[in-house]
């Protein structure tokens, strides 16, 4: 116990000013506080002064674990907030003087083993928070964190620190990144959002679901290997032009492999989760949309009949209202209801028999069974006067409105080409822009009120996948550029940008799809290479972007990065027709780009189920050529893959730091 009074008192003295009994706060010494320059901005936070919102740690206890790994944890708190803390230091010989530190907006303080025995694999303790906006919290936990290793290792050594954070985290990591000095001294941003990715992505996506859903197997077919390489073969002029617009948005044509997930199939929400915060913001954006010129609503085409055509507003009187043992109204049974087609989802409004509006409802609507099921957060006042013989409306005008919010938030900020579809031929808007950008609002409350100014002040190894539909992949250009325009002469010296092929936002979900943890430990353990030792990471990939869509070289030589490249044939093709009972040759080169390290292992999955049989190839070596025969006796269409793995050190034996990527080619067997 006495070990942890002193513990908490020495990091009060770092992080604030703690008076005495009888002193008055005024009158206790500290350090300064930490400055925010500009009201409703970014805290500027460095490693001397102290945030007034964290100025005081307490440390809630400490134990030795042995699992995943042997290290000391210490809990805690920052006094009178929610957020917890976790350090997980490992043994005195493991460390070697760093630590890593994940960050995400919705992520406790708990980190998962993983991260904890990759964090002492590499020399570094681990650092974990409760989730918040910004990076003020983490910055305090940082902080903190260099006090509680000093004393755990008994040492005076210089602690560097770097921060990783993907999604929601990378605007967490460039605010911190940009805001901060000496609180970190590199970072890992990866699958980054830009200012505009909120809620306009996700929109996007809905937009196509509800023109594209039908044809989504062909599209899916086309870009698969071995298909026509021709998404649009098949479609109307309304439907490639929505396919034309969408794909330059950034949507990736690749990952209509997986279309269920771009399509947000089984998303409960339909993609538009951040509906609410647009009709908070934008409240007259609907009404907007369905009445004046401009607006696919009220625009006389094609693809504005089908709007209209699957606007749906209907009110149907409730027959019976089902009660829990609290008389709270729990279900309702309808005498009529809607089909949803397309999923767009619904707005509920509750009317009383005399046509007087009760007020807005949650829940869901079963049209099969005429009944709606009451969801949360509904008020008591509603609730209480909800009746048989009542009304119910039923509409979708808003989330059909809000399926192309993207034509009217051409961002102000320069170097958004992804826009330059909606401005005409003297560069001005075709569609009416709303008074407000969402986007960047959203974007700033997430970062921490940071702008993503590019002026880093650290090394930062930036991380994107060329199959990402949450993120899309020019965004890491987007970034990569402000930090060009910041740095100038210094942007090789403190930054890089490396794709990850095969790989979408949320990791291994489908089998052609690739878990890139392997990526983001490398890119760790080389910007702390950077920092520490001045050793350069590899080079940035080497990639093109036209039309929205990210491009890269198809030899590891050209491409650069880190990821190795896999080439695969079946009979010398992509695509090879064979009767049951005919052997099929595989061939593969794999080649890692210079200085990324060697081929560890390699793994063959002849019916492209996902399943991955390892393969022996040799002593681990830069490049590799492999053959293998396959015979298919049952008639079908398969996608066989070979996964290839590198490692840095040519290490076989490690669990961290391993590269993968695929080759994949069609076999249609009859």
């Amino acid at each position: 116990m006495t070990a942890l009074r002193t513990l908490a008192a020495c990091g009060a003295a770092v992080l604030g000013a703690v008076a005495a009994p009888g002193m008055s706060a005024s009158a206790a010494a500290g350090p300064q506080q930490c400055v925010q320059p500009q009201p409703g901005g970014p805290m500027r936070v460095t490693a001397d002064c102290v945030d007034p919102l964290y100025a005081h740690p307490v440390i809630d206890g400490e134990k030795d674990l042995t699992a995943p790994v042997p290290h000391h944890q210490v809990s805690g708190h920052f006094e009178s907030t929610n957020v917890e803390f976790n350090l997980y230091l490992p043994a005195a010989d493991r460390w070697d003087g760093r630590f890593f530190q994940l960050v995400y907006p919705l992520q406790d303080e708990n980190a998962d083993p993983q991260s904890i025995a990759f964090g002492a694999d590499s020399g570094a303790y681990t650092v974990q928070t409760t989730g918040t906006e910004g990076y003020r919290a983490d910055a305090a936990a940082a902080k903190f964190s260099r006090t509680v290793a000093a004393r755990y290792y008994r040492s005076s050594r210089r602690i560097h620190g770097y921060i990783y954070g993907g999604s929601g985290g990378s605007y967490m990591t460039i605010g911190a990144m940009e805001n901060t000095t000496g609180v970190w001294d590199g970072a890992v941003p990866f699958i980054p959002g830009v200012p505009t990715s909120i809620p306009n992505n996700f929109f996007v996506r809905a937009f196509a679901r509800l023109v594209l859903r039908d044809k989504a197997p062909q599209i899916a077919d086309a870009v698969r290997p071995g298909g026509s390489g021709n998404p649009y073969a098949g479609l109307t002029s309304t439907q490639k032009a929505v396919l034309r617009e969408v794909t330059r948005m950034g949507i990736p044509l690749r990952a209509w492999e997986n279309y269920s997930y771009v399509l947000g199939l089984d998303d409960p929400q339909g993609l538009l989760g951040f509906a609410g915060t647009v009709r908070a913001m934008d409240p007259t954006y609907a009404d907007d949309f369905w009445s004046e010129p401009g607006y696919l609503g009220t625009e006389r085409s094609p693809l504005g009949d089908l709007i209209r055509a699957a606007r749906i507003d209907q009110t149907a009187t409730i027959t019976r209202v089902e009660r829990d043992a609290h008389n709270v109204p729990t279900k309702l049974t309808l005498d009529r209801a809607p089909a949803d087609p397309n999923k767009l989802g619904f707005d509920y409004t509750a009317y009383r028999a005399d046509g007087t509006a009760i007020g807005a409802l949650t829940g869901s609507l079963d049209p099969a069974t005429k009944t709606f099921t009451i969801g949360t957060g509904n008020s008591s006042e509603t609730l209480n006067a909800v009746d048989t013989n009542g009304r119910l409306r039923i509409d979708n005008r808003w989330n059909l409105a809000l399926l192309t919010y993207h034509r009217h938030q051409i961002p102000a900020r320069p170097g958004f080409t992804a826009w330059d579809q909606f401005r005409d031929a003297t560069g001005k808007p075709a569609y009416p822009q709303r008074a407000i950008e969402v986007g960047p609002v959203i974007s700033g409350e997430v970062s921490g009120g940071g702008t993503h100014t590019g002026r880093i002040t650290g090394k930062v190894i930036e991380v994107a996948n060329l199959l990402d539909t949450d993120a899309f992949p020019w965004d890491a250009d987007w970034y990569a550029q402000q930090v060009k325009q910041a740095l100038g002469s210094r942007y090789d010296d403190e930054f890089r940008v490396w794709y990850n092929d095969n790989a979408d936002h949320i990791g291994a979900h489908e089998t052609n799809l690739l878990d890139y943890t392997g990526i983001l430990q490398q890119a760790l353990r080389d910007v702390s290479a950077w920092a520490e030792k001045g050793v350069p990471p590899p080079r940035s990939t080497r990639y093109s972007i036209a039309e929205g869509q990210v491009g890269v070289p198809a030899t590891a030589a050209r491409r650069r990065g880190v990821q190795p490249v896999v080439t695969l044939t079946a009979d010398g093709r992509s695509r090879v027709d064979v009767p049951a009972g005919k052997p099929v040759t595989f061939t593969a080169t794999i080649e890692t780009p210079r200085g990324a390290g060697k081929i560890v292992a390699t793994g063959w999955d002849f019916t492209g189920g996902g399943t991955f049989t390892p393969a022996r190839f040799g002593p681990p070596r830069s490049s590799v050529r492999v053959r293998q025969t396959y015979t298919y006796t049952k008639p079908g269409t398969y996608f066989p893959a070979l996964r290839a793995t590198a490692q840095r050190e040519g290490d076989t034996g490690t669990p961290f730091a391993g590269i993968p990527n695929l080759g994949r080619v069609r076999v249609v067997v009859h």
